[in-house]
């Protein structure tokens, strides 16, 4: 038996060091060459697009590139749940720096979200975060949350376009965190129904603080609708929990607590 515990770990440190020398030596230089190049694009395009629209497709192009070189298969359920027209506000559990590019190629409508502030200063996709018309948020700023939500209200109803938000506040681990009542805010206000998507698997490619990008399949479930046309801002808290209560049951856990009392995305 020893020696057997002897082998196991052995080739368990063999997995490991493969990992690493396939993240640091392949994935993630070739990422960040997808990254420069995809920002070079999505700068020249929006020479010709003001909307942010043809931006949108080259950030499409560039995470099913990263999907792909980092050995990620992403199997989707739920596509035809999303009406087709129209503008939504899309919710899902947040537990991977993958999040977004595991989200983007599958969904074929205009979408926009919502960034921390230090993300609009790095290289190449700082930039195209501007030009493409994503919104700035600031989770430390109660006031200034606010005014982002109102402002993707605003974009919604304006530009014609959806947002993508992850209403946990931040990137998780276990079960699912609280959900803060902004996605729920912006929804109301613009009249659009919340599309909830449940990412399973997500954490075990690129976890909240790894450092090791691991090849592997992700489970991407999308639910049906939630309207809101006939919503006021009175509802915002069983909203807000009733949507916690979709995506748990996209990813298998049940939300038992009531929504949290703080506002914000």
């Amino acid at each position: 038996m020893f020696a057997a515990c002897s082998q196991l770990n052995h080739s368990l440190a063999t997995m490991l060091l493969i990992d690493i020398l396939r993240t640091w030596l392949f994935t993630i230089p070739v990422v960040a060459v997808l990254t420069a190049i995809g920002g070079t694009a999505s700068l020249m395009v929006s020479i010709f697009s003001s909307t942010g629209r043809w931006q949108h497709e080259v950030a499409r192009v560039w995470a099913r590139a990263v999907l792909f070189v980092s050995g990620v298969k992403v199997t989707v359920e739920g596509l035809e749940k999303i009406p087709p027209g129209g503008s939504f506000v899309f919710i899902a559990n947040h537990r991977s720096f993958y999040d977004i590019p595991l989200v983007l190629p599958w969904i074929h409508v205009q979408v926009r979200f919502l960034a921390k502030k230090s993300l609009f200063s790095v290289p190449f996709l700082g930039t195209h975060l501007k030009r493409a018309g994503h919104l700035v948020v600031n989770h430390s700023n109660a006031r200034e949350s606010l005014r982002t939500m109102s402002d993707a209200a605003r974009v919604i109803l304006e530009r014609e376009v959806s947002i993508l938000l992850f209403p946990e506040g931040g990137r998780t681990y276990g079960d699912l965190e609280p959900f803060k009542d902004g996605a729920a805010y912006i929804a109301i206000k613009a009249g659009v129904p919340v599309i909830p998507i449940g990412l399973i698997g997500a954490g075990k490619i690129l976890g909240n603080h790894g450092r090791i990008i691991r090849p592997g399949p992700v489970h991407m479930k999308i639910g049906d609708p939630i309207y809101t046309i006939d919503l006021t801002l009175a509802d915002l808290k069983p909203l807000t929990h009733q949507m916690e209560e979709r995506v748990g049951e996209l990813i298998g856990q049940k939300v038992v607590a009531p929504a949290t009392e703080s506002v914000g995305v």
